[in-house]
């Protein structure tokens, strides 16, 4: 939340959930949002298509904008522009690029904006998968953002020599355990990438992560096995900042624009240096 002169501007979300046969008939049918409307018959591409809204608050409803009313405008305009191109698209035998889609989320943008009331129209997020995203924002045309998780293992001990044990039991409770424990770890990694490089590969982006970090940590003790934990603790917070130094300036011509690792489904740190930080917004707004 931010003001505007005397408005306070809230930041607003919605998910909307959809399905696509590229080779089947256009179809709104559907009644289970959670999952997919359209809901797709047999075999589909599910995509979900992440909108953020700012604007002032409704004093009548409490509401930026009724989701209801983003749902609507979304499944009326934007969900079959997307699926009218892919099934275009797929049914002329044409792949699809990641500079495609950014250029097809800022026509969407552009036609839902002006649609949701007093509310602008910000970031667009696509889920392409469970665990990959293609991002735009109306500030900049000529770039995207992508980012993509990982998953890794590893064990660790949370202690500090210059604590007694007692002191160390006392901060870390059960990991301060001296024979370690250990997380199936999430990473996420954020890049910023131009729109008209065509040569930036996904696979290749997976590479320079698997090489650059994951190969460093994956099934390691932390404490032992990493150089950079021979003093700094390995926490979470530390594992961020380890992964941030190993992959900037890897991953041209995109730009790494923030790590994220979850050391639980409840435990995240997200890291990025105030020095690289690009304008663009935390979330989808």
């Amino acid at each position: 939340m931010s003001p505007v002169g005397n408005v306070e501007m809230f930041r607003l979300t919605r998910q909307v959930r959809f399905s696509v046969n590229p080779f089947g008939p256009d179809s709104k049918e559907g009644a289970n949002s959670f999952a997919s409307v359209p809901s797709g018959e047999g075999l589909c591409l599910f995509l979900a298509l992440t909108i953020g809204v700012t604007g002032p608050l409704d004093p009548d409803t409490g509401f930026v904008v009724n989701v209801m009313e983003i749902d609507r405008q979304a499944r009326d305009h934007t969900v079959p522009l997307l699926a009218e191109y892919i099934r275009r698209r797929f049914r002329d035998g044409r792949a699809v690029s990641l500079s495609d889609l950014a250029a097809l989320l800022h026509e969407a943008r552009g036609v839902l904006e002006g649609r949701l009331a007093t509310a602008r129209v910000g970031c667009l997020y696509l889920a392409l998968n469970p665990y990959r995203t293609l991002a735009i924002w109306p500030e900049d045309t000529t770039v995207m953002l992508f980012s993509e998780k990982f998953e890794f293992a590893a064990t660790h001990t949370l202690w500090n020599s210059r604590f007694s044990p007692e002191e160390n039991a006392e901060m870390f409770g059960k990991c301060a355990n001296p024979t370690g424990h250990g997380h199936n770890y999430v990473l996420e990694v954020k890049v910023r990438c131009p729109v008209a490089r065509e040569d930036w590969r996904i696979a290749r982006f997976q590479q320079i992560v698997e090489e650059a970090f994951l190969s460093r940590v994956d099934h390691r003790n932390l404490n032992l096995d990493v150089p950079q934990f021979a003093e700094a603790i390995p926490s979470v917070e530390n594992l961020a900042v380890m992964a941030w130094r190993c992959l900037q300036g890897r991953l041209a011509p995109a730009v790494l624009e923030e790590v994220a690792i979850w050391e639980t489904d409840k435990t995240c740190c997200v890291y990025r240096p105030e020095t690289a930080h690009s304008g663009t917004p935390d979330n989808a707004s």
